[in-house]
């Protein structure tokens, strides 16, 4: 019994520094942020007015910039998952094949996604702007002297070419995984039955990477919600509010328009959708996964 006390004693030592901190940095935050959803508070005054759901039923009206950020988040989220998956699964199925410098691309892939996203925002605010001009002076293609920051069509391409050219990498490492946890036998199988690549991969492959679809599919959809740091760094929101993100939205309502109730609300209201998303996409994507 002394010895198990004891195990138990530790064991509640060495996890109450984490429940603590996560305490400290998730839960006590969002508690906060239901109760100054339901305020107006500017972040500085120590006695906020009770208004109610005054906050969220201004996130709903005609004038409200919230349902333009939910659009644009939302198409960019699609985007962002098509790109990225698709491309992830080819460039993946051809790393895995037996060829020269397979590990040098991988690791070319892969730079990008360890690199600090509002680096390669300004980087690729750079070469929109400036490198794209010195190359259509040498070349003069036409599309490399568009205004792909200044149009708000064009903008919300370069923000999502951007974040799927910075997160690709990722997914192939994922998917590479997966191609590799993929039984031979049953390839072989399918080989001597006569199936041809095409249909080895779309037969057997492709149903067998369910569980990595899965894994890919929701880290896509959490990761592209989130997009942040390459909007402020592309554009800042601009043209006139064309690539304003949810997270974007919030964070000028709350830290530059001090409306921290406002913001509560709306990051709040975004918890609520994006919780009833992931949970949808989740058990889809299980109900399609196929077991050995």
């Amino acid at each position: 019994m002394g010895r198990k006390k004891k195990e138990y004693v530790d064991c509640i030592m060495f996890t109450l520094p984490a429940i603590a901190l996560i305490m400290i940095t998730i839960y006590i935050p969002f508690v906060m942020s239901g109760y100054y959803s339901l305020m107006e508070w500017n972040g500085i005054s120590k006695k906020p007015v009770f208004i109610g759901l005054d906050n969220f039923a201004q996130l709903f009206r005609g004038s409200s910039d919230f349902i333009k950020s939910l659009i644009f988040t939302g198409k960019y989220t699609v985007l962002f998952m098509l790109f990225t998956n698709v491309l992830a699964i080819a460039i993946a199925v051809a790393l895995v094949q037996k060829i020269r410098a397979a590990n040098v691309m991988r690791s070319m892939f892969f730079i990008p996604y360890i690199m600090s996203m509002t680096i390669v925002g300004f980087i690729w605010k750079f070469i929109f702007s400036q490198g794209f001009a010195v190359l259509y002076e040498k070349t003069q293609l036409g599309f490399l002297n568009w205004s792909w920051l200044g149009s708000s069509g064009l903008a919300f391409w370069s923000v999502a070419f951007v974040g799927i050219w910075q997160s690709l990498g990722f997914y192939i490492v994922l998917y590479i995984a997966g191609l590799q946890a993929v039984p031979t036998d049953v390839l072989e199988a399918a080989t001597v039955d006569g199936a041809t690549s095409w249909k080895r991969f779309f037969k057997v492959t492709l149903p067998l990477l369910g569980p990595s679809v899965t894994t890919c599919i929701f880290m896509s959809l959490t990761n592209a919600v989130k997009v942040f740091d390459i909007i402020l760094a592309l554009t800042k929101g601009g043209p006139g509010g064309s690539t304003y993100s949810v997270t974007l939205d919030i964070y000028r309502e709350a830290f530059q328009n001090n409306n921290y109730g406002l913001g509560s609300a709306k990051s709040l209201v975004f918890f609520v959708v994006i919780l009833v998303v992931t949970q949808l996409v989740l058990k889809y994507m299980k109900s399609r996964e196929v077991d050995l």
